[in-house]
């Protein structure tokens, strides 16, 4: 298996999808091509790309080119129905007496990091046990779980006879049956990639080994100093310490040259790495120390605000808002696209122009009865999705009795004041509230492959990760390399409200 060292901005993926054209181009069958992703879209990412360059039929021609739990699923004899879900973890509970939090149903493209994120935390222990390999005495002994072990003892028992009585399988189980199963059900490849090796646990790299021993030439990417999910299971050590060659691409295009020196300084401190260099861009960008993310303007450019723990960013959502900024927050836009549409819909109208009858409905929802829509035309059950209209038409024979001269805010009165407070403040601002959010709110986990022209780096630490800094300080300083080297221009490191408990850069 050869490693392909791509530390931030390299073109890590780029690279294994220039190789994968390269091998289209050459002659070699796209089914005897493989692209493993550690996520759906990533692999749906490199799906259509090679799709598109070679007018190959994605679901027909590049079957491979998946996630590793995708794979599992489809190569086994396991079948759909026997994916154990929701309904089944409520008749399981109901049955031994134990609630189950929500459980998500299984999806083949969900990262391993969903398993073990599961909001019940007994579930999510049993399958990082699975998926680090160990017992799940000694997975207990490593967690915080504030549940008894008999408790969590009698559950994995239970769980484990009601799924081999159903004939059901979980998320790790599919897993554990392609391995159990390889020298039936893995196919032959010419040549194998896979993306980001460093996030794999124990059971996934038993699978990477298979499919190694399974093509003619096999690709693992990725970059030891990124490997921020060892919490979920991920094996980094495992990555490092690969038999086989290397090569280091040795260029970022996204970090300047003085983030560089504060992201080298940082990632020194791991001490159990692959050692590698490679050179910044020619610019040297910003790095600045702030006291308040408040203070900056971000009126121009793309933005990241960046933290260890997701609690540290509500007071920085909160100052967004009042500051009249669109922003995306943890993934969600700062208000909903169905407010966005039903305000930039009625403002239409008002212009004399036409909207959707899907639209007019968002429009109508935040509209009362009697003063402003008629009863009995709330939903518009006249109007189909794709018919269009206009003002006057709604108010003839829809039942509209809102009138021009209304500007957004007196039509649409059931907009919550919060919403319309920062709509205005938006607007005040200049901000298009119906376009793309420039602005994104992220943890440094949540933020792995993103990038932004302006990072603001918030370095206050949370106390379970405070207490892992004294335990596994590697763990902490990947992480902020992480932070870090998202930068393309300028990176805002805000000083800490606590400095006791704080990562310094």
């Amino acid at each position: 298996m050869f490693r392909i060292f791509g530390p931030p901005g390299t073109g890590k993926t780029t690279t294994l999808l220039n190789m994968v054209d390269d091998a289209l181009a050459s002659g070699i069958a796209p089914n005897r091509i493989a692209f493993f992703a550690f996520t759906k879209k990533a692999a749906n990412e490199a799906r259509e790309r090679a799709s598109a360059r070679f007018n190959l039929d994605p679901k027909k021609d590049l079957v491979y080119f998946r996630t590793l739990h995708s794979m599992a699923l489809a190569m086994t004899d396991i079948q759909p129905t026997q994916v154990i879900q929701d309904s089944h973890y409520k008749e399981l509970g109901e049955a031994i007496g134990v609630r189950f939090g929500n459980t998500s149903s299984y999806n083949a493209d969900n990262e391993v990091a969903s398993a073990i994120s599961s909001s019940d935390p007994v579930l999510g222990l049993i399958n990082l046990a699975k998926l680090r390999k160990v017992g799940l005495r000694e997975q207990y002994n490593l967690s915080n779980l504030n549940v008894d072990w008999n408790v969590v003892s009698y559950i994995d028992e239970c769980l484990t006879k009601y799924k081999q009585s159903m004939g059901l399988y979980d998320f790790t189980d599919m897993l554990q049956v392609f391995i159990d199963q390889s020298d039936q059900c893995c196919p032959r490849f010419e040549l194998t990639f896979l993306d980001e090796a460093q996030d794999l646990c124990p059971m996934q790299w038993d699978i990477a080994h298979i499919l190694d021993k399974n093509s003619n030439r096999m690709y693992a990417a990725g970059d030891d100093d990124q490997a921020i999910y060892r919490w979920a299971g991920a094996d980094v050590d495992h990555f490092i310490n690969l038999e086989g060659g290397s090569e280091t691409l040795s260029q970022s295009y996204r970090v300047p040259s003085r983030v560089h020196e504060v992201a080298e300084n940082v990632v020194k401190r791991i001490t159990k790495r692959f050692p590698k260099r490679y050179e910044p861009r020619a610019e040297t960008g910003q790095v600045s120390r702030i006291n308040m993310v408040s203070s900056l303007d971000m009126s121009d450019g793309s933005w990241l605000i960046l933290s260890q723990a997701a609690y540290h960013l509500q007071g920085v959502a909160n100052d967004l808002k009042s500051s009249g900024y669109l922003f995306s927050h943890r993934g969600n836009r700062s208000i909903s696209e169905k407010i966005s549409d039903a305000v930039n819909g009625w403002e239409q109208l008002r212009k004399g122009m036409t909207i959707s009858g899907e639209n007019a409905r968002k429009v109508y929802a935040y509209m009362s009865l009697k003063n402003r829509v008629k009863k009995g035309f709330k939903k518009l059950p006249a109007l189909a999705d794709e018919d269009q209209v206009s003002l006057e038409v709604l108010q003839k024979d829809h039942g509209l009795v809102a009138t021009i001269d209304m500007i957004w805010s007196e039509a649409l009165d059931k907009i919550p004041e919060s919403e319309r407070a920062y709509i205005t403040a938006m607007l005040r601002r200049g901000e298009k509230f119906n376009g793309v959010p420039r602005i994104s709110t992220s943890t440094i986990h949540g933020s792995k492959g993103g990038e932004a022209d302006n990072v603001v780096l918030i370095t206050d630490l949370s106390p379970a990760a405070d207490d892992d800094m004294r335990v596994n300080p590697d763990d902490i300083h990947r992480v902020f390399y992480v932070g870090v080297t998202r930068t393309r221009d300028k990176l805002y490191i805000v000083e800490p409200e606590d400095v006791t408990r704080s990562y310094y850069i």
